[in-house]
């Protein structure tokens, strides 16, 4: 291996720790506010809403509304268990299940 990528890695991994030592020993000594902890609370959702409704939305590249996307109907579907139920096998089963079932039926 070339001495130049030998030393880009070990470059990146020494900002990498220092970023993160960093922080974690700052936040070690005083805290997070408690106000950003309700505030990370809400990231995880942001994230996965922001990764899903896309593939939802656009299965084609344009926005399609109809009840011939089987990835919107599918998605709602799940929605509805994940917020009824609260279970996440059950959720992504039916999922699952009827976004097969809307594919080989054709609907």
């Amino acid at each position: 291996m070339r001495s130049e990528i030998m030393l880009i890695i070990v470059g990146m991994a020494a900002v990498t720790f220092i970023t993160r030592f960093g922080a974690l020993a700052l936040l070690k000594k005083t805290g997070l506010p408690t106000w950003f902890e309700r505030w990370l609370k809400h990231v995880p959702i942001a994230i996965l809403t922001a990764l899903i409704m896309p593939s939802l939305l656009l299965p084609q590249g344009q926005i399609d509304l109809s009840l011939n996307n089987h990835y919107l109907l599918a998605g709602v579907l799940a929605a509805i268990v994940a917020y009824t139920c609260r279970n996440a096998i059950l959720t992504m089963g039916l999922g699952l299940t009827a976004m097969l079932s809307l594919r080989w039926l054709g609907i």
